[in-house]
């Protein structure tokens, strides 16, 4: 693979900084990472990534990305002990979306020509993980204690030349020269304020104040007390509040319970429990009490999903990229920031094998697509809330009532669930809810459920015309 120039720099060591980098290590001579955090040889939290210590699952698209640029890791994290969630069965996952609660009887028959696993490693056993492999790689190299103290540019603007960084220990102040330079220091990135300084404006920005607060706790449940491995019980209409509870590796599990719009869950376990008794099934709970602390209990506010609309800006100066969170960074609770931030990296990728010649443009309009479907699905659903402050259009409304009819059939129809959750997964354009034999099917799966809605739900299962296949053949694009 040819060369596009010699030195690339990434400013920070987050997952969407780590991704990017391995991208760049086939583009340019040497890549350096420079985070502000001191990076640990193993997996611990760090204050950089407050988040880290709360729930966190990789989803399927995003997993795809990740084994394919550093191929065997998915299979490395569950040798390591982080669960996987690749088999079909729905009784091992507890779903409730907008007070809807998905089937849990029977298997998803998958396509085996597009996995559909859920891996659920805690963030630090990921982030480790990954720092491993980029450092094996020969041209790469990733300082830890280092702060960004500016960024450096030509004389006329119309160039980033590199960054000052300086040494948390020593306080020592050097230039690091790149013909690349990409911001991934999330949502405190220095970018839009160095746009401003160079004659570039800020780019606009969109917001959606949703004031989330979460609250966690690391435990240990003994083996075999829970046949799920994943819980999920999202805010719906008049309850803004929700819980998590996912198996991590080592037989840890993590419990979480959030809050919107004001309701803020306590800070400790007892308080934790209660908060969740109004709408979190007994036996789940139960599973919590049994378990045994094994970290402090955590809590992190995040007031709004934010999106910097660099592909708007008439002007950026060469040189210069932004990654991950400090493009967008999304209300957690939906679990997407991972995945989209390794769809900016394949955006970045994508880009790269046109060139350098107008990169930035290329890439901003690039990113903003797989954002946009992300911000879609989850800006859509904090907007039902009518305490969020957000932009509510027509079309969202109409989607949000369709997102409300699927999620009703899902209850009753493991194949409309299965296309719901590849939709929500980001495998799947939102365009397949709209096709009329998805249409037809979740029609049939509503007026079936009125019909016998005093009989044990059933699993439905896939048509023999569609070959037992997860998603039938007749929906595609």
């Amino acid at each position: 693979m040819s060369r596009l120039g010699e030195r690339a720099i990434v400013l920070g060591a987050s997952m969407g900084g780590l991704l990017t980098a391995r991208v760049l290590a086939d583009y340019f001579r040497t890549v350096t990472v420079v985070e502000r955090d001191e990076l640990p040889d193993d997996p611990a939290n760090r204050r950089g990534v407050p988040q880290g210590r709360h729930v966190h699952t990789l989803l399927p698209h995003g997993a795809r990305i990740l084994d394919e640029l550093f191929p065997g890791i998915l299979n490395e994290l569950v040798a390591g002990g982080a669960p996987v969630w690749d088999d079909g069965d729905l009784s091992k996952l507890y779903i409730s979306l907008n007070g809807h609660e998905f089937l849990r009887s029977g298997k998803l028959a998958l396509d085996p020509t597009q996995p559909m696993a859920l891996y659920m490693p805690s963030r630090p056993f990921l982030e480790c993980h990954v720092r491993r492999r980029l450092q094996a790689i020969g041209n790469m190299t990733i300082h830890g204690g280092q702060d960004v103290a500016a960024l450096t540019s030509t004389a006329d603007r119309t160039r980033v030349t590199g960054a000052r960084v300086i040494d948390r220990g020593g306080g020592a102040e050097r230039e690091l020269t790149a013909d690349l330079v990409v911001d991934a220091m999330g949502r405190a990135a220095h970018t839009p304020a160095f746009l401003e300084s160079l004659g570039y404006g800020r780019p606009v920005e969109d917001h959606i104040v949703m004031h989330t607060t979460y609250t966690s706790q690391l435990l240990r449940i003994p083996p075999g007390t829970l046949k799920e491995m994943m819980c999920l019980i999202s805010p719906a209409p008049g309850r803004p509040t929700g819980m998590f509870l996912f198996g991590y590796e080592n037989d840890s599990w993590i419990f979480s319970v959030c809050g919107m719009v004001g309701h803020e869950p306590p800070r400790d376990l007892a308080g934790m429990l209660s908060f969740a008794e109004e709408y979190a099934p007994a036996h789940l709970l139960t599973a919590v009490r049994a378990g045994e602390p094994i970290a402090p209990v955590v809590q992190h506010r995040m007031p709004s999903s934010q999106w910097r609309r660099y592909d708007k800006m008439r002007r950026f100066p060469d040189g210069l990229l932004v990654s991950g969170d400090a493009i967008c960074s999304f209300n957690p609770i939906y679990g997407q920031g991972m995945s989209v931030a390794a769809l900016d990296a394949v955006a970045l990728r994508e880009s790269l094998r046109r060139g350098v010649p107008d990169l930035p443009r290329r890439y901003f309009h690039a990113a903003a697509k797989s954002i946009g479907v992300a911000w879609q699905i989850a800006a859509g659903s904090d907007l039902a809330f009518p305490e969020v402050e957000g932009r509510r259009t027509p079309s969202m409304r109409v989607t949000n009532r369709l997102v409300d009819w699927v999620q009703t059939a899902s209850e009753s129809d493991a194949v409309v669930g299965g296309q719901f959750f590849k939709v929500f997964a980001l495998v799947d354009p939102p365009s397949r809810l709209l096709h009329p034999a998805f249409f037809y099917r979740v029609a049939t799966a509503n007026l079936r459920r009125r019909r016998h809605d005093s009989r044990p739900r059933q699993a439905v299962a896939a048509d023999p015309a569609d070959g037992g296949r997860f998603l039938p053949e007749m929906v595609s694009e």
